[in-house]
């Protein structure tokens, strides 16, 4: 495809007045105008005509990437003919999950000159989990002259698979903390700690008295300590809410997807730990209920699995929800819930139905903190419209704080912070329910 590029609309519309002036001085000299466009169009016709032609194209496309990472994408073309073009620009049309805007662009280079070879990559962030899909991708370039764009299409039928983020899993404190960690490759024991009775040691001073056998000391003359294992097998449930609540973005992306790393990067702490794990998400009604696994090996399984957890802004029905998940557990277990409160109303169900867990399960509640609700009270007010934004913005994290103090006085432990943090104030959690044996 040829058609003109802005210097040739130019240089054709300057003809007109020219020609009118002409025509308006010389009338015979009408005719120029006319000659000047006619010439003009010839010009641009041969121009395209000039310009090289896009040959082999090639997309370099990954399988997959997570969502809030960067993606980068490469693209090559070769180009035949003698007039070959400086620049080649690029417009790539992809699924709004890789991109807001539907689109993204490329600058292609040489990176030799006299190379028939160009090259260039773009960066986007995926904002939304999912099968993000490749849609078709437009080549551009001038010809010679600078009067014709000569264009090129071509349709992809690629995909990428977004992913939940795991970079804290690969992070280096994750693990430094694993590699030295009861749950690690070195398998220590914590004296004192734990559930499950493995020997009697000789005291030491320092130890626990709790754990002093006094029927053993007195039958062997002299102190005897029990010693404890941390317990495994147990069984771990990360209950994600992907309601309309839980599908607001908090720094870009939907709190469901900041609940999703969270869970992932501390259901890699159970695995390791030997701990059973399961997901289970929820809306209007129950949505995904995986088996439990177990074993580091399985890992990469629970992040496919998490990956299918779906955007839903419905109500979320926590009575149906936390019913069908006990049902479905036949002995205690951690069930870790991830949600975030609207309102009271829906508060005051979920309230009931936690209270129904805690008498045979462990319940352990995450919420994210609003940092927008935050930077309203916090900023300084200008107009009458800033101090009712601040006021209402108060009223809602009153709210929240009132629901959490009521969970509290039921006896269910609360993990509230950052996004950025939340995942390790989550496994310093479980590694002290694990500890003091009490799942």
């Amino acid at each position: 495809m040829i058609y003109p590029t802005a210097r040739a609309v130019f240089l054709i519309a300057i003809g007109a007045p020219v020609a009118a002036l002409l025509a308006a001085l010389m009338p015979n000299l009408w005719a120029i105008g006319i000659a000047w466009a006619a010439m003009l169009v010839l010009l641009l016709v041969v121009d395209g005509l000039m310009a090289a032609k896009a040959g082999n194209v090639r997309l370099a496309v990954p399988n997959s990437t997570e969502i809030g990472a960067p993606l980068e994408l490469d693209l090559q073309a070769e180009f035949a003919g003698l007039m070959t073009p400086r620049q080649v620009s690029g417009n790539l049309g992809v699924d709004d999950r890789l991109s807001d805007t539907g689109r993204m662009e490329f600058t292609l280079d040489r990176s030799e000159p006299g190379e028939l070879t160009y090259r260039g990559a773009t960066t986007t962030i995926p904002n939304r989990r999912g099968t993000g899909d490749i849609g078709k991708l437009w080549l551009r370039w001038k010809g010679p002259l600078g009067l014709a764009w000569r264009q090129t299409s071509k349709q992809s039928d690629q995909s990428i698979a977004v992913m939940p983020n795991i970079s804290a899993v690969r992070s280096p404190t994750v693990q430094m903390f694993l590699r030295d960690s009861v749950f690690g490759l070195l398998a220590r024991k914590f004296r004192g700690e734990g559930s499950e009775f493995e020997a009697l040691t000789e005291y030491q001073p320092g130890m626990d008295r709790r754990s002093i056998d006094w029927k053993g000391s007195a039958r062997h003359s002299k102190l005897l300590a029990k010693e404890y294992d941390t317990e495994r097998n147990n069984q771990i449930v990360f209950a994600l809410d992907c309601g309309s609540a839980m599908c607001e973005p908090i720094d870009g992306l939907p709190r469901i997807d900041r609940a999703v790393s969270a869970a992932l990067l501390t259901a890699y702490i159970t695995l390791k730990s030997g701990d059973k794990t399961s997901l289970f998400s929820f809306a209007a009604k129950p949505e995904l209920s995986t088996p439990f696994l177990s074993g580091s090996r399985n890992f990469y399984r629970m992040q496919q699995d998490a990956a299918t957890i779906d955007y839903r802004h419905q109500e979320s029905n926590y009575t149906l929800a936390l019913s069908a998940l006990s049902s479905r557990l036949q002995r205690r277990s951690l069930i870790i819930i991830f949600t975030d409160f609207t309102d009271p109303t829906s508060a005051d169900l979920m309230l009931e139905a936690a209270g129904r867990l805690i008498d045979k399960h462990l319940v352990l509640f995450v919420v994210l903190e609003d940092k927008e609700l935050l930077e309203l009270i916090e900023k300084k007010p200008e107009n009458a419209e800033d101090v009712a934004r601040s006021v209402t913005a108060q009223s809602l994290l009153d709210q929240k704080k009132l629901v959490v103090t009521r969970l509290q006085h039921m006896g269910i432990d609360v993990v509230e912070g950052a996004h950025d943090n939340i995942g390790t104030r989550l496994i310093n959690s479980y590694l002290k329910i694990k500890r003091r044996g009490a799942i």
